[in-house]
This record gives C-alpha cells, sequence and structure tokens, in this order.
C-alpha cells in the first residue's frame, strides 16, 4: 500500500483546492434514504459484531506480543524503531498487526517520559480512532491518553494529524503534557489558541500533530478560504503559485485537512452546530445607536397577541399584521432604514427578540461595558463573537452598553461541511448513542463503545421534582449541608445557567456553607476550582461546563466516605449533558454517587412540555406525591421536544449554508 493510500483510501479529493481535503458531495435523496436505513438497522447490527469486546480486544494481544522485547531495549533503540515504523506504515498502512506493534512503542514511550501507560481500553480506543469512528469512552476513561495512540501512528506515517478540542485551556493543556512522549518518537507538537498572529498560526499547524480548539481550526480555514480572494480552480491557483512561488506560505495557515480527531465530539457534532461560523468585518458607519433606541421603545409598547406572535419553544417573536400597521405609522415620518418596510420589520422583529428570547446571565453576559455570548450547551463565554443581523447591537442598547460596529459577513461555514471535509476523521466523547443516527447521517461517522477499563461504582439516587423553585434550591442547600458537612464527602451541584448558579450560590452563603463558584464569570480558573472539588467536605457550584477536560482528584479519605456526590438542578435540553455531569462521580473505579433535583417551574418543562407541567403541577398543588412513571414520562417528553427543534435547527443551517455556497459559487466567488 502506497503512502498516500494509507490514509486516503475510499477518498475522493477537492479540486481547485491549496491543499488536500476531501470533496464535498451532496447525496441524493434515495441515498440519503439509504443511509438512515442502515444506520437505523444494519449498522448499529453490525457494529456490535464487529466491536465486541472480544474482538477489540485483539489490539491489546497485538500489543502486549511486543512488550516484553520493547521493555528490555534502550531509549536509543525505541527511537530507532520508531523511524523504522515509518516504512512499515507506509508499506502496510494502518492493519492491527501493525498498529499493535507502533501502540506497543508508543505505550512504552508514554511509560518512560510521563510515567503513564495505556490502559487496554485505550488500546481498544486508540484502534477505533485509528479506523475512523467516533469512540464513546465513559467520562473519566482517559480521552487525552487515547488519542496519542492514533496521532502519533498517522503523524508517523507523514500527514499533519490535528486534535481538536473544545476550550483554548484544554488544547495548550494537551499539547505541553503530551510533547515530551511525541518529541520523544521525533514528532513535533504544536498549539493554535486564541489570540496567535498568523505567522504563529502557520508554524503551529507546521508541526507533526497541531492541538486547536474548533472554533480556531474553523476560522482558519475560512480566512484561508477568504485569502484565495476566490480564485480556486485548478487554473488560477497554477498561475499564482507560478508569479509566485511563496504563495502557499504567505497567503494560507493550513496545511491540509488529513486526519482530525475531534474531543468532546458531541459537543462540536451536535451542540455546536446549530450556529454557523461566519467571518466577518466592520461594516460602514450608520446611525445604529440612535436605530437601536427607537427598535427597543417602540418593541417596549407592543402587546403579545395582539401586535405579535410570540413562542418561546420555537424561540420566535414576529410582528403579525396589527403591529406592522403600528410599526408603518411610528415609521412615518423617519428617514434612513425606517423608509424600508422590510428593513424596518426586520429591525422591530430582532428587537423583540433582544427583549423577551435572550436573558442576561444566560444567553449572554455583560463585563467591561460588553456583552459576552454564553455558549448554553457548555456554560463558557465565548470571546470575540457576536449574533448577526443587529441582533448583537440591540442587545447591547438593552443593557446600556456602548455599541460595537455591525459586522459585515465575508464567509461563513456550518461545522457540519467544515467536519466532512477532512480526508479521515474521528472522534471521541462520553456520550455520543443518544445521536449516533445523526453523527452517522451528518458526518458518517460510526459509534463506538469501548469497555470501562474498571467496573463502575457509581450510585443513582432517587430524582427529586419539587413544585416551585424555591423549594427546589432550599433542598439542594439541604443535600449540600447533610453531606459536606455531616458526612464530610464533597459535593459537585450542577447549574444550567450563569443566573441560577449565583441563586444557589447565595443560598449556601446565606446557610454559612462554604463552597466555591464556577461560572462563566469566573471561568479563568476552571482547572483549579474543579481539580479541588474532590477535597474532603468540599462545595462546588458549576454551570455545565464542570471542568470538562479535569479530572475531579479525590482527596485523602474521601475514598471511604463514598467519594464524590452529584447533584444535578435541572434537565438539559439533551440527555446527554446530563450524563456528562452525572459522570464526573464514580470515575476508574471510584466510588461516588447522584441525584436529580428539579422543580416543575424549570424552563425546559415550562417551555418544552407546558401542558404536561400543568398537569403534574397540579397534582403537586394537591399534595399528590408524583409517581416515578409521570416523572419520567415528563422528562423524556420535554427532552425529546427540545432534541426535536435543535435537529430541525441544525438540518436548516446545513440546507441554507449549501444554498449560499452554491449561490456563491454560481456568482464566482468563494464561500
Amino acid at each position: 500500500m502506497s503512502r498516500t493510500q494509507i490514509l486516503t483510501a475510499g477518498a475522493s479529493f477537492a479540486a481547485g483546492r491549496p491543499y488536500a481535503e476531501r470533496t464535498e458531495d451532496d447525496a441524493g435523496w434515495h441515498d440519503r434514504l439509504a443511509d438512515f436505513l442502515y444506520g437505523a438497522t444494519l449498522g448499529p447490527i453490525r457494529g456490535r459484531f464487529e466491536h465486541t469486546r472480544r474482538r477489540m480486544g485483539l489490539i491489546v494481544e497485538a500489543a502486549d506480543r511486543h512488550e516484553r522485547e520493547l521493555r528490555q531495549a534502550a531509549d536509543a533503540d525505541l527511537k530507532r524503531r520508531a523511524q523504522s515504523m515509518r516504512v512499515r506504515l507506509r508499506q502496510d498502512g494502518f492493519a492491527r498487526d501493525s498498529a499493535g506493534e507502533c501502540f506497543a512503542l508508543i505505550r512504552e514511550a508514554a511509560t518512560r517520559t510521563l510515567g503513564l501507560r495505556h490502559y487496554p481500553s485505550q488500546l481498544m480506543a486508540g484502534l477505533a480512532l485509528l479506523q475512523g469512528k467516533l469512540v464513546e469512552m465513559a467520562t473519566g476513561e482517559g480521552k487525552t491518553m487515547a488519542a496519542t495512540l492514533p496521532a502519533c501512528v498517522v503523524a508517523l506515517a507523514g500527514y499533519p494529524v490535528h486534535v481538536i478540542t473544545v476550550n483554548d485551556y484544554l488544547a495548550a493543556r494537551d499539547a505541553e503534557k503530551m510533547m515530551p512522549l511525541y518529541n520523544f518518537l521525533g514528532l513535533t507538537v504544536g498549539a493554535v489558541v486564541q489570540g496567535m498572529q498568523k505567522a504563529q498560526r502557520r508554524e503551529a499547524y507546521a508541526q507533526s500533530i497541531t492541538y486547536c480548539t474548533n472554533k480556531e481550526l474553523a476560522f482558519d480555514y475560512l480566512r484561508d478560504r477568504v485569502a484565495l480572494e476566490g480564485r480556486d480552480s485548478k487554473l488560477h491557483m497554477a498561475l499564482q503559485q507560478l508569479q509566485d512561488t511563496n504563495f502557499r506560505d504567505d497567503k494560507l495557515v493550513l496545511r491540509g485537512l488529513y486526519y482530525g480527531i475531534v474531543d468532546e465530539a458531541d459537543s462540536v457534532f451536535i451542540d455546536e452546530a446549530r450556529t454557523p461560523l461566519i467571518l466577518s468585518a466592520a461594516g460602514r458607519a450608520t446611525d445604529e445607536a440612535a436605530n437601536c433606541e427607537r427598535a427597543l421603545e417602540f418593541a417596549r409598547g407592543l402587546t403579545e397577541g395582539k401586535d405579535y406572535a410570540f413562542n418561546a419553544f420555537q424561540r420566535s417573536a414576529v410582528l403579525n399584521d396589527h403591529g406592522k400597521e403600528k410599526l408603518d405609522a411610528f415609521a412615518e415620518e423617519m428617514d434612513g432604514l425606517w423608509t424600508s418596510m422590510r428593513a424596518r420589520e426586520e429591525l422591530i422583529n430582532q428587537a423583540l427578540s433582544a427583549l423577551l428570547l435572550y436573558r442576561r446571565d444566560q444567553h449572554y453576559m455583560v463585563s467591561e461595558d460588553k456583552v459576552q455570548i454564553i455558549d448554553e450547551s457548555t456554560g463558557r463565554v465565548m470571546p470575540d463573537r457576536s449574533w448577526e443581523r443587529g441582533l448583537h447591537q440591540l442587545i447591547e442598547a438593552k443593557e446600556g452598553c456602548t455599541l460595537t460596529e455591525r459586522r459585515e459577513t465575508l464567509a461563513r461555514l456550518t461545522y457540519q461541511r467544515l467536519f466532512r471535509r477532512y480526508v479521515r476523521l474521528a472522534g471521541m466523547t462520553g456520550t455520543a448513542t443518544e445521536v449516533a443516527r445523526e453523527i452517522r447521517s451528518v458526518y458518517r461517522l460510526d459509534v463506538v463503545r469501548v469497555p470501562l477499563n474498571k467496573p463502575s461504582r457509581r450510585v443513582y439516587g432517587a430524582p427529586t421534582v419539587c413544585a416551585t423553585l424555591e423549594e427546589k434550591w432550599s433542598r439542594v442547600a439541604d443535600a449540600a449541608a447533610r453531606l459536606a458537612r455531616g458526612e464530610g464527602r464533597p459535593v459537585l451541584i450542577g447549574t444550567r445557567s450563569v443566573k441560577a448558579s449565583e441563586e444557589i450560590s447565595a443560598l449556601l452563603n446565606a446557610r454559612g456553607i462554604v463552597h466555591s463558584l464556577l461560572n462563566a464569570k469566573q471561568d479563568k480558573s476552571e482547572a483549579d476550582v474543579i481539580a479541588q472539588a474532590g477535597q474532603r467536605g468540599r462545595v462546588t457550584v458549576a454551570t455545565n461546563m464542570a471542568g470538562r477536560g479535569t479530572d475531579i482528584v479525590l482527596g485523602a479519605g474521601v475514598v471511604q466516605l463514598g467519594g464524590l456526590h452529584v447533584i444535578l438542578t435541572e434537565y438539559h435540553e439533551s440527555r446527554r449533558i446530563d450524563r456528562q455531569l452525572f459522570g464526573r462521580c464514580a470515575r476508574q473505579g471510584d466510588p461516588g454517587s447522584c441525584e436529580a433535583i428539579v422543580s416543575l417551574e424549570d424552563e425546559i418543562f415550562t417551555t418544552c412540555a407546558p401542558s404536561a407541567t400543568r398537569m403534574a403541577a397540579r397534582m403537586a398543588k394537591n399534595r399528590v406525591n408524583m409517581p416515578a412513571l409521570v416523572h419520567r414520562g415528563l422528562k423524556a417528553l420535554a427532552q425529546s421536544q427540545a432534541e426535536k427543534r435543535n435537529s430541525y435547527i441544525r438540518v436548516q443551517n446545513l440546507k441554507l449554508d449549501r444554498r449560499l455556497n452554491q449561490t456563491l459559487a454560481f456568482s464566482g466567488r468563494g464561500e
């Protein structure tokens, strides 16, 4: 097998691109139907057969066969063997035998350089990643170490590798932590984080293995597309290179989308895929502030039902005919955009959205006179991101902040289209089963579940459903006091929003319960706070982020007390995120427990299942204990409705992105 065939078997490369990437094929309806049927029937059956524990364990046996010989070898011998593996990999590809030998070499190198030895489950995950699968490993099973196996193999074969994480801290941390291993094997490593200059980014991407975030990678790709100025046909590229031999180095940052490993893949592929990535530049100066103030003033005077239709579940607020008539009268004596019926109606619809749909400390926070967007799926601030079509400026005006310039779109792309351009793509996460069908359909990735390294000792407590928010927070505080003060166990309280985290924090303070607070306002200390969350008697309040990627190490004596206890205070729109939070406890065979304490006034119930929630509230008012079956049904209904809505949004974003790309291509412009 040639070097080119190792990674690219079955792949078709996009023509007229400055570096390697897979062509984007728009499958017909019959192909999409076939994929759906395969994913719903034969795919899961075949996957369970091919990825049984026994079959997956063959890679462990293959690695173990080489272990004794490697343990006795000197460092210099191991390094020479790593170099010789380059030839083997180019000749034989990534077959199990050659991969097993390479994994054994990497495992021994990791033991010597990092003091860490790959578990058998990590070897299984490494082979699945190498094969281009999405690996589901339970939280705490060591995905970071597992990723080093395929990353080293592909890099030794001579291909650039991108390990894609969800935030800058993890990208920089993992690159630095794994550098001794990579250097031992003759590989180089770089990290791309926010704030780096173009030359620094180019240098980082030039390394054998590059750690980066999904957002930085996406915007670097878009900047490369813009740098080509639409001249990306084969003829244009050939002429450019004839005129300027340094064109690729001077204009571009990336050097190809060969092999990508996406960490927390469910978050990137599903949760963040609802929002398209937009590269923008400052627009023309306008009287934005005056228009925003007028729009908000007008919107505040409107009446729901009479002047506009509001749907909290669909997240829409739109003028009706009566409201449009009011607007026409309001704008009669005005000039500028108010003279355009379409422009003024869009502005008022956006003003209604700013007032009704976007809440402070839930969807955004205000810091240093700036509105900063909060990622709802992680609870983290997304710096330098803004809403489009004037919504961001309206929210700034609503909060009394200095207005930023409206941005004009230079290029846009969805994560769905970006990641499908990798020649080979793989992913890893703790929770993917619930969305396996969508991931298979959109990204052509099969989900493989890797067995636990040690049996789980997690204890699930019965959920508590309260009638009101006040009662919920009181019960959460009671549980924290009982477990932390009474039993000395560490407690992690998970919330969905900044506002909720501050509400429970205030109650804990009022009761004299010492705790740490972690939300978008304190995210700089995230790793330190989470790392200490397992100490005896410690109480930690955290939003969705809950330190994903950072281990909670149990303090002295905590194992004997029962380990970490996790309290979920509001169900999330996706069951996956609930599982992620519960997965913070009972890792690697440690003891731990978790429970849900929720309220019928929680947003997911009132917005996604209002009728059923009102019925349940009447039961609670009459002091009728809610049966477990009713609770499970209400939860399932609310979350299924939310997931259907979010899936619809992702599908519509992808369709819109395709249409815009076709329009731009027809006009002679790129993305």
